[in-house]
């Protein structure tokens, strides 16, 4: 372990190795800037290039490199902590230090037939992700050219509503119900139905990784953004702000799962 200041990448240059950390810490997408942060994070532990007991690079320089404000990055340390990965340090020589991986909350309750189609997923992971982007800015796109109007609009925003209350236990059943309900105002029974498949699998995903409450709470603004571009009848608006969602989610499975 590095101790008294120094980080692991000075240790290294001073040796004269390259940038270990050149590959991952790039400057994060504006769109999804806590999830992003989460996943490079998770990258440099999962790579091995911090192993356990070591210590991340200093706030500013990660922070800097990552092109993101000290806030977002500390909020993403944090739920990190909270989940067990890291534990934050505090003082001349505090910092964030890198814990043995701890169980995901789906193995903690005893889950372990989910953990088990994690495994088996394997590299489908990547097809899943994709399969999803696909069908889902496709039903965006269909329902803003439809422009639910009447009871197809007021269910919309009623399914806004709730998954803006929802309680963190409620909110991802909530969000399926949004989700596959734009699938179905798309127009396309097969659109819905394919969608109603993939996403089974991908709430086997989501169960594997922690709620993060700042991700909630960006996922539903995105949510407000697309519902509004939908009942505006702006199809394009619409495809983008779904693409921008679904990076969010996509970009903590692959941190969390990958």
């Amino acid at each position: 372990m590095i101790e008294n200041g120094a980080s692991s990448e000075a240790a290294a240059q001073t040796a004269g190795d390259a940038d270990p950390y050149a590959a991952v810490l790039r400057p994060v997408r504006s769109g999804n800037t806590f999830e992003e942060t989460v996943e490079k994070v998770l990258q440099l532990i999962r790579l091995g290039l911090v192993p356990v007991g070591d210590r991340l690079p200093p706030e500013r320089e990660l922070a800097d490199r990552l092109q993101i404000s000290r806030v977002t990055l500390r909020e993403a340390l944090k739920v990190l902590q909270d989940a067990g990965v890291l534990e934050v340090r505090r003082g001349r020589y505090g910092g964030a230090f890198v814990l043995a991986p701890a169980p995901s909350p789906a193995a903690a309750s005893g889950g372990e037939e989910l953990r088990r189609r994690v495994e088996e997923l394997g590299d489908r992971l990547e097809d899943t992700l994709l399969f999803r982007q696909v069908l889902e800015l496709g039903a965006a796109e269909l329902c803003a050219e439809r422009t639910p109007s009447g009871a197809e609009a007021d269910r919309l925003r009623q399914l806004l509503a709730e998954t803006g209350a929802a309680s963190l236990e409620e909110y991802r059943r909530l969000d399926t119900r949004l989700h596959l309900a734009i699938a179905e105002l798309s127009g396309s029974p097969s659109v819905a139905a394919q969608y109603a498949a993939v996403r089974a699998t991908v709430n086997d995903l989501l169960d594997c990784i922690p709620l993060l409450p700042p991700n909630l709470q960006h996922s539903q603004r995105q949510h407000e953004e697309l519902v509004d571009a939908i009942l505006s009848g702006d199809g394009p608006r619409a495809r983008a702000s779904m693409h921008e969602h679904l990076a969010g989610t996509a970009a903590l499975l692959r941190g969390f799962l990958s």
